[in-house]
């Protein structure tokens, strides 16, 4: 029962879905930027959601025809593959938000993302941190980034992120998919970069 509690949390919070929970988390927190209407919600959803979930979530299928490509991760170097094309699939969503009359901090998002993305593949080269929490830590960053910066103390959303972070970092641990320095690497990695990138762009 609780391995497969530990299942449901890591596929619900797979890093492939963290940009878009994100997203709708911002959209709902209470930001300056959540009073846009709707249909530029929707459009910018579907924009993050294609290059960040659907994309990298297709490529991995096509790796997993292959035998030889291990869909578990248990090795860090597995990883590498998956996380650069990630990386090109997010750039390509900065890309379409970038060329739209938008609030900045969605761009930040994404370009921050990136710059995370490329950090975990060259550690994975040595280290198998978690990308899970890494995709948590940087959405607890950028609230509080932006709640430092805008004056603004979205306090539910807060809440609710330190206590996924602690539930996503248990699973991960009770898959024994991490260590706990993994676990931490992870997320303080997400967390740094994603709040420095908020809050002084």
């Amino acid at each position: 029962m609780l391995k497969t509690i530990a299942k449901s949390v890591s596929i619900i919070f797979h890093p492939i879905l963290v940009p878009t929970i994100g997203f709708i988390l911002l959209f709902n927190s209470g930001f300056y930027f959540s009073m846009m209407a709707w249909d530029v919600k929707k459009y910018i959803l579907l924009v993050v959601f294609f290059s960040t979930g659907l994309l990298p979530l297709l490529t991995l299928s096509v790796f997993a025809l292959n035998p030889r490509f291990n869909i578990s991760f248990e090795k860090s170097t597995d990883r590498v593959l998956p996380l650069l094309f990630s990386a090109v699939y997010y750039f390509l969503g900065y890309y379409l938000l970038y060329r739209l009359p938008i609030y900045s901090v969605f761009r930040v998002f994404l370009l921050s993302t990136i710059v995370v993305i490329i950090l975990l593949l060259f550690i994975s080269f040595k280290w198998k941190i978690s990308n899970h929490m890494a995709g948590i830590g940087g959405l607890l960053g950028t609230l509080l980034a932006l709640s430092f910066r805008m004056g603004i103390n979205p306090i539910y959303e807060i809440i609710g992120v330190v206590m996924l972070s602690g539930l996503v970092g248990t699973s991960r641990m009770f898959l024994e998919k991490h260590n706990l320095s993994q676990i931490l690497g992870g997320f303080t990695l997400g967390f740094i970069i994603l709040y420095l990138f908020v809050y002084f762009s």
